[in-house]
């Protein structure tokens, strides 16, 4: 059997952590007597990492402290206010049976790795690179390179699942193929300009790999 690699991101392709983070981000904002951003303008920027979305919520200086406080709010609260989204373990055992799977993510790795662990299936995953990971985030490929490297991975039967162009923008750039779901926080007409491939769950797209590269058991 080919050696297949799926990597997949985490906010709205396998988690939805949107109540964690827009607490986080007021909880932030609170501590230093400022006042929160509307929640879409937050919504909108999810996917890039922190340090770029208070940037562009007009925090100019003393950024890292925003971040820091924004991670002491958030490990407190993510397990308790996360989900994984519908299908999504049932994604990811699916996956397993034909793939080695890997997380790519800007969202830290240490806390990422205990959310999935707190879900029961960070066992499935043979790596996960976060933030502190890579010099550079998605889009950039960086972080897919890290992680073709760590799994020894074939670039030609390596699939990205992704639910923002970040996502898209990152495998297209690494030379690896992408699918793009609507869980998350792309809608369909903004992913239509990215991927060629838009599912409606990672279901779908562990689905349809299994069908494109013509899996057999």
């Amino acid at each position: 059997m080919k050696k297949i690699t799926i990597l997949f991101d985490l906010d709205g392709t396998l988690i939805d952590s949107t109540e964690a983070i827009l607490e986080s981000f007021d909880f932030a904002f609170k501590k230093f007597g400022l006042k929160t951003p509307e929640k879409k303008e937050i919504l909108k920027l999810i996917g890039h990492p922190l340090d770029f979305m208070f940037l562009h919520l007009g925090i100019e200086e003393n950024v890292k402290e925003f971040v820091d406080a924004y991670k002491e709010n958030y490990r407190l609260i993510s397990k308790e206010k996360t989900v994984l989204l519908p299908n999504a373990k049932e994604a990811i055992k699916e996956a397993s049976k034909f793939a080695i799977l890997g997380v790519v993510t800007t969202k830290t790795g240490l806390y990422s790795k205990e959310l999935l662990e707190h879900f029961g299936v960070m066992k499935f995953f043979k790596c996960l690179i976060g933030r502190e990971d890579v010099t550079y985030p998605k889009p950039h490929p960086e972080p897919i390179f890290k992680a073709l490297h760590k799994l020894n991975a074939n670039k030609e039967h390596t699939w990205m699942i992704g639910d923002t162009c970040l996502d898209m923008d990152s495998a297209q750039r690494a030379g690896i193929k992408g699918i793009a779901v609507l869980t998350g926080y792309g809608d369909f007409k903004t992913l239509q300009r990215c991927s060629e491939f838009i599912k409606k769950d990672s279901l779908e797209a562990v689905n349809i790999i299994k069908k494109i590269d013509n899996i057999r058991f």
